[in-house]
């Protein structure tokens, strides 16, 4: 039986969507469980947890299981209310740090298909993240930044933050593995200012998966036939 304060997370190490979890973990300062799973060989409780997707991450607080990433963030955020807040409090920042985060989704998703399809990226599908990414370079700093790349000396990541970095974090992964530079300061310098200050946050880089494991796995994904 759960205990009353039980946290646990199931996860897989290298998933993007699990290190969003991990982080507003961390970030909020909250002691959990993690628990390790098996995607080719998933476990019953993932199963039971999970019956509709059969994914991690799956968080479980007190027996109770929530599932999806962004979904996850936000129940974090609201069954812990004590500052760090993941989103702001006021309203109309939190739709647009909503509108954000799931526009960075999209662009993720044109990355994530050649790795569910094992291929490597299209000259189309590199056009549309490049256009995408220019979007988000100008428009999120016109949004959100005015001032310039947000600074984390004073404050924790949080909601958007997660989100970008779980899409951006490991970028030098993607670009030794597919051979194409997708995040270069020269073209995004905001993007590319903002990713490596939230490296930098001592709970955000702990939880960030090793580079050499990253390729390992996708090479090793890339044989499986």
């Amino acid at each position: 039986m759960e205990e009353e304060s039980s946290v646990k997370l199931h996860g897989m190490w290298a998933s993007p969507y699990v290190l969003r979890a991990k982080l507003a973990l961390n970030i909020k300062g909250i002691d959990f469980e993690y628990i390790e799973e098996d995607l080719a060989n998933k476990s019953e409780l993932v199963l039971q947890h999970n019956p509709v997707h059969k994914k991690v991450p799956i968080l479980v607080h007190n027996g109770l299981p929530v599932v999806e990433s962004t979904i996850i963030l936000e129940y974090i955020d609201e069954t812990w209310p004590d500052p760090p807040h993941l989103l702001p409090k006021d309203p109309y920042l939190r739709a647009k740090h909503r509108f954000w985060a799931a526009y960075l989704q999209q662009v993720m998703d044109i990355l994530s298909k050649p790795v569910i399809t094992r291929s490597k990226p299209t000259e189309d599908e590199k056009n549309e993240y490049w256009k995408k990414m220019d979007m988000a370079e100008e428009f999120i700093k016109a949004d959100l930044f005015p001032n310039g790349c947000p600074s984390f000396q004073d404050a924790k990541p949080g909601y958007l933050d997660i989100v970008l970095y779980s899409f951006l974090g490991t970028f030098d992964v993607v670009e030794e593995f597919y051979g194409f530079k997708h995040l270069t300061a020269e073209r995004y310098p905001f993007l590319a200012s903002w990713t490596k200050a939230l490296s930098e946050v001592p709970q955000v880089k702990d939880a960030t998966p090793s580079r050499v494991k990253l390729i390992e796995i996708l090479h090793e994904h890339y044989q499986v036939k």
